[in-house]
């Protein structure tokens, strides 16, 4: 049974997280335009109606270059200042909060559009530049009236769109406002890998005989599975595939990630099955440079995590957005709990395993979670108490206590790393109090 996967996501998330692919395209429709709308002009030179040409630009061939001119040069200068205030914020972003949420400031819509607006505004009054004509003994005058009246009206949206973008960055660089764009992003990341209906994980076959450890072929992060061809892989190998490394793993060349066996009566690959089937298990397992929100969950865990523990850092010491933190990652992790999260199990149409996917578990969610905050923040009564209160929210959303091993474990190492900190008596008794009741 074959399965949507994730590559056209990946696609997507590919393109959003660059700053070029608008702007680019948006500068290529401008000069499409300003090719195509003096023409327009001069087809329609001196037929329009009285009413439509009283709105249109009626300066003469010197306004209307100086006119151009200037919004040509106004342009690029905003355009220079967007860019700058843009990568000012990257900066920020990346040594106030955590470099892992760059991604999230370069797939920021507004930004590609303000930029795009800005630059095919630029692109189409140069264009339009070149098509203004002074009286010669030649040829006659020729002011694009439509064009430059269009480069006007481009020229009043742009600078609106620089007043909201401003006011666009200055909302997007608080704390507040990351980590809900990092939650939405991981509840949509979540949805796509354990939907709220997603079956009972099934039981992970032992490894069978005869098998073979497969290399990875170049080195970087694991960011996705082609399931559909691991799936037809397997059917045409008559064999079990399964990846051994989770969404998010460094891969190093060279280095086993994945194993297969073949199905019984086999006990064996021959030698060009076997390497046949390495070549297209690297091909279908994605790498890259860096991890990315597409098929990894524990990404955005991640960047939460890492957060809360720059908020607890001795140079920043803001324990306020550490316990803001923590209530997004509580609020994540209530909503895992009902999900059957762990390996993920693709069969044949006779229900027979066939690919084996790793996935984190629940309780490697919950240690992404909470180890770092735990760590750097048991010192602070306000932490320790929201951590406390996050196991506790927990259990009460796993009403099937399918959890409640991991969350006694976690609630174990909170009450060894609170008896070792040194809180005033009241503190130290709230808080023992606390791990009681849970």
């Amino acid at each position: 049974m074959f399965m949507i996967d994730g590559r056209a996501a990946q696609v997507k998330d590919a393109l959003q997280t660059q700053l070029w692919p608008l702007p680019a395209v948006s500068v290529v429709l401008a000069v499409v335009l300003g090719i195509a709308l003096p023409a327009l002009d001069a087809a329609l030179d001196g037929r329009l109606p009285q009413g439509v040409a009283a709105l249109l630009f009626g300066g003469g061939p010197e306004a209307a270059r100086a006119v151009l001119q200037t919004v040509a040069g106004s342009l690029i200068t905003v355009t220079s200042l967007t860019f700058s205030l843009t990568v000012v914020t990257l900066q920020l972003a990346s040594s106030q909060f955590s470099p892992r949420l760059l991604r999230t400031f370069a797939s920021d819509r507004f930004v590609h559009t303000t930029l795009a607006l800005f630059l095919a505004t630029f692109a189409f009054a140069l264009t339009v530049l070149r098509s203004v004509r002074t009286e010669t003994s030649q040829s006659p005058s020729f002011v694009p009236e439509i064009s430059v009246t269009v480069a006007y009206a481009l020229t009043i949206a742009s600078i609106l769109g620089l007043v909201l973008f401003l006011a666009h960055l200055t909302r997007e660089i608080r704390v507040e406002t990351m980590m809900r764009k990092v939650n939405a992003e991981t509840r949509a990341t979540m949805d796509r890998v354990f939907p709220a209906r997603r079956p009972a994980r099934q039981p992970v076959p032992a490894t069978g005989a005869g098998s073979m450890d497969i290399r990875r072929s170049r080195s970087g992060f694991l960011t996705g599975y082609n399931k559909n061809a691991l799936l037809r892989a397997a059917l045409e190998a008559d064999a079990v595939i399964r990846i051994d490394r989770e969404p998010g793993s460094s891969l190093v060349e060279g280095v086993p990630f994945a194993t297969v066996w073949p199905l019984p009566p086999r006990t064996a690959f021959s030698p060009e099955s076997a390497e046949q089937l390495r070549e297209q298990i690297n091909v279908m397992v994605d790498t890259g440079f860096e991890r990315t929100k597409v098929q990894d969950v524990g990404f955005g865990f991640r960047q939460l995590s890492d957060v809360a523990a720059r908020a607890l850092s001795p140079g920043i010491n803001d324990p306020t957005t550490a316990v803001h933190v923590i209530g997004h990652l509580s609020d994540l992790l209530c909503r895992l709990a009902d999900r059957s999260p762990g390996p993920e199990v693709l069969t044949d149409n006779a229900d027979e395993v066939r690919v084996i996917l790793a996935q984190p578990r629940f309780g490697d969610f919950l240690d992404l979670a909470l180890a770092q905050s735990r760590h750097y923040g048991a010192g602070d009564p306000a932490v320790a108490e929201r951590l406390l209160v996050l196991l506790r929210e927990l259990s009460w959303r796993d009403e099937r206590e399918e959890h409640r091993g991991e969350v006694l474990v976690q609630l174990a190492r909170m009450r060894e790393a609170i008896e070792a900190c040194a809180y005033t008596g009241a503190e130290r008794q709230r808080l023992l109090d606390l791990t009681e009741a849970l």
